[in-house]
C-alpha cells in the first residue's frame, strides 16, 4: 500500500476512538449542567463518531486497486461516506431544534456551570486540534472523506465555542431562556454546514473537473512536451477522490509511425504523472486531418 494511503486510512482509524472520547466528555458536560444547548453540542458528537466509522470504512474500500468489475478503480466510495455525514448532520440539526424548541416553552436553570463548560472546552481543544490534522493530510493527499470529516469537526468546534461564550452571557445576565436560543442558532450552523458537505461531495460523484490550476498546468505540460505533434484538443479533465483523470486527442502527421507517436504519449504520461499526484492519462493519437481551429497548438 502506497505511503500516503497508509498515512490516510491510520488516520481514518485513530478518528474513531477520539470521537468516542470527545462524545464522553460532551455528555459528561451536559450531564452537570442540564443545559440544552450542550446537550446539543453532544448530540453533534454522535454524528462524529458514526462518521468517523463510515470514513474508515469508506476509505478502506476506495483503496481497493482496479479490478474487472471497477476497471478505474473504487475512488468514488469516499465521496459516498461524505454524502452519509451530510446527511447525519442534517439529523442532528433536527434533533436539535426539538430540544430547543422545549427548552424555550419551559426554560430551566443552569447546574454547575463553571466545570461543565470546563469539560465542554476541553473537548473543544482536543477537536480543533484533530480537525487540522485531517483537514491538512485530507488536502495534501485529496482525501474526500478526510477532508468532510475534518469540516464537519471543526464546525464542531465552532458550536462549541459559540455555546461556551453563550452560556457564559445567559450566566452572567441571569437568562435562562438564551440556552436553547443558542442551542437554535447552533442547528442553524450545523444545516449550514451539512448542506456545504452534502453539496461538496455529490459534485464530486458528478465528475467534477479538477481545480483550474492544475487543469492549466495539464495544458502547458501538454504544450511543451508533445514536440513532434501537431495540436492536442478535447481536452478533458475529472475527479475521484484522489485519483484525477485526464483525456485528449493527439493530433500528428499522418506519416509518423506509431513508433515515433507512442513515444511521444510516453514522454507526456511521465510528465503529467510527476506533476499531478494520482492523475491517470488516456491519450487518443490521430492523424493530421483531424486538427482543430481550437486545439492546443503545438511548437
Amino acid at each position: 500500500m502506497p505511503q500516503a494511503s497508509k498515512i490516510i486510512r491510520k488516520l481514518a482509524f485513530w478518528s474513531i476512538p477520539l470521537a468516542f472520547g470527545v462524545m464522553g466528555l460532551k455528555f459528561v458536560a451536559w450531564h452537570l449542567t442540564g443545559s440544552i444547548a450542550l446537550y446539543s453540542d453532544a448530540l453533534e458528537s454522535i454524528v462524529n463518531v458514526i462518521a468517523a466509522l463510515a470514513a474508515f470504512v469508506a476509505i478502506g474500500y476506495a483503496q481497493k486497486p482496479a479490478d474487472t468489475g471497477h476497471p478505474y478503480g473504487h475512488h468514488k466510495a469516499e465521496y459516498f461516506s461524505a454524502v452519509l455525514e451530510g446527511v447525519l448532520i442534517v439529523v442532528a440539526a433536527l434533533l436539535i431544534v426539538n430540544e430547543a424548541v422545549g427548552g424555550l416553552i419551559a426554560p430551566e436553570r443552569i447546574e454547575a456551570p463553571v466545570l461543565g463548560l470546563a469539560v465542554n472546552a476541553s473537548a473543544a481543544v482536543i477537536n480543533g486540534i484533530w480537525a487540522a490534522i485531517l483537514l491538512r493530510v485530507g488536502r495534501l493527499h485529496r482525501s474526500p472523506a478526510l477532508q468532510a470529516d475534518g469540516h464537519h469537526i471543526l464546525s464542531d468546534v465552532v458550536t462549541s465555542v459559540g455555546v461556551i461564550a453563550g452560556l457564559g452571557l445567559a450566566l452572567a445576565f441571569d437568562q435562562p431562556r438564551l440556552d436553547p436560543l443558542l442551542a437554535l442558532i447552533v442547528a442553524v450552523n450545523v444545516l449550514w454546514q451539512g448542506w456545504k458537505v452534502i453539496a461538496s461531495s455529490v459534485d464530486g460523484l458528478m465528475d467534477r473537473a479538477i481545480d483550474p490550476v492544475d487543469e492549466h498546468r495539464i495544458q502547458e505540460i501538454i504544450k511543451s512536451e508533445a514536440v513532434g505533434a501537431i495540436e492536442a484538443h478535447d481536452i478533458r479533465t475529472r475527479m475521484a477522490g484522489r485519483a484525477s483523470f485526464v483525456e485528449f486527442h493527439l493530433v500528428v502527421d499522418g506519416e509518423m509511425s506509431v513508433e515515433e507517436s507512442h513515444a511521444i504519449c510516453d514522454r507526456l504520461e511521465t510528465a503529467l504523472r510527476q506533476a499531478v499526484e494520482g492523475v491517470r492519462v488516456i491519450i487518443h493519437v490521430e492523424p493530421g486531418h483531424k486538427a482543430k481551429d481550437e486545439g492546443v497548438v503545438l511548437g
